[in-house]
């Protein structure tokens, strides 16, 4: 019993894709060094044990999902959309957590951490939309208005009603670029991404003449166009954030030594072992340690969009492209934000903000992929 127990590890361990493993491991080990450093002026290692018990459950379940066989689970697809509409409703139970004015956390007594839904419905949605993706190609025209009014009726449903919810911008951008990466991947024509753009652009103009957007998502792109705009209120977490990655020059101030990231007082950077963690990164690192960071998540992108090219169906790859573009959007949003060219919008760094159902999320969609690898076919099976 202990010998085949040791021999179906081992076959686990054989079966998945190790670099990417060590790549987030990497990214998540650098996130823990980082959180410490950024929370050390609070006197408490709560944050790094939470996030390092997240992070180690976080790779056992990169090695089971790795097992699971992706074609025999879309064919539950009504069971998963159930479950994605179900979970964004629990928002509205007592169960709701309200954070920063976004009702997007459940919280479970007795539960150490806080459950955020998108996260976890990320993955479903991305099987799902895969799936979908597949089904019309095979057996509908995908460039056909009905075939798009499917696509996009998904679409809308699932982040309108996250949005109704939770108030939660960024989140709800992340499934909207998600789902524009795996439709181009599928074929859409290219028209039909010019079309929405192009009302998306005159919807936003429209409403922002008629004052039906909330003003302080208003001031958020003001200040983008104006960084003297109320520098004290809206502007001044990117201030800071500046002032920080500024501060860090080439190789920065030192580990546990950064000015603002130490600082116990108010005026110092907010949200630094979220939000703001690329800004304290650069501070106490520097330009080195930010062009590392932009680097390893650089790597586990590309590995994903590797892995999407020796796929052994067209679902498989679709998805791989929907992990990399979550991965993809996060990123350049979060460091767009630090460096005052985006909004602030919520989303964080990948693999090294703290955030428990976060990194649980991540190392389960990197599962997937490393199961899609471990399926592909052999390279005398593939298509030249």
């Amino acid at each position: 019993m202990f010998r085949r127990t040791i021999d179906f590890i081992t076959d686990i361990v054989q079966q998945a894709d190790l670099v990417l493993l060590s790549l987030c491991c990497a990214a998540t080990a650098f996130g823990l060094v980082m959180i410490s450093s950024a929370t050390n002026y609070l006197g408490t290692m709560r944050h790094v044990l939470v996030q390092g018990v997240a992070a180690l459950l976080g790779i056992v379940l990169y090695f089971l999902v790795a097992q699971i066989d992706l074609a025999e689970v879309v064919k539950k697809w009504k069971w998963l959309f159930g479950f994605n509409i179900v979970f964004f409703l629990l928002l509205k139970t007592p169960l709701g957590f309200e954070s920063n004015g976004n009702l997007a956390w459940l919280h479970i007594p007795g539960f150490p951490v806080n459950i955020q839904p998108a996260e976890i419905v990320k993955l479903t949605f991305i099987l799902l939309l895969a799936q979908q993706l597949v089904w019309l190609k095979e057996n509908r025209d995908l460039k056909s208005i009905p075939s798009i009014a499917f696509l996009g009726g998904h679409l809308l449903l699932i982040v309108g009603l996250y949005y109704v919810i939770s108030s939660d911008m960024g989140s709800a951008l992340v499934y909207v670029f998600a789902f524009a990466c795996m439709a181009f991947a599928a074929g859409v024509a290219l028209r039909w991404f010019i079309l929405a753009i192009s009302g998306g652009a005159f919807a936003f103009y429209v409403l922002w003449e008629l004052d039906k957007i909330p003003p302080h998502m208003m001031d958020r792109f003001r200040v983008l166009f104006d960084h003297g705009y109320d520098p004290q209120g809206v502007g001044w977490h990117q201030t800071r954030s500046l002032l920080a990655l500024g501060g860090g020059q080439l190789f920065g101030q030192g580990l546990y030594n950064g000015a603002q990231t130490q600082s116990e007082f108010s005026w110092s950077l907010p949200f630094r072992h979220t939000d703001f963690i690329f800004s304290a990164i650069g501070e106490e690192l520097g330009m080195v340690g930010c062009v590392a960071v932009l680097g390893l998540l650089t790597a586990i992108i590309l590995r994903c969009l590797l892995t999407a090219t020796k796929a052994k169906s067209r679902m498989e790859a679709y998805v791989c492209v929907g992990m990399a573009a979550m991965l993809i959007f996060q990123t350049v949003c979060n460091v767009g934000m630090c460096l005052f060219v985006m909004p602030v919008i919520g989303l964080t760094l990948p693999f090294f903000s703290y955030g428990g159902t976060s990194i649980l999320t991540l190392f389960m969609a990197m599962g997937v992929v490393s199961g899609i690898r471990g399926r592909s076919l052999p390279e005398w099976l593939r298509k030249t």
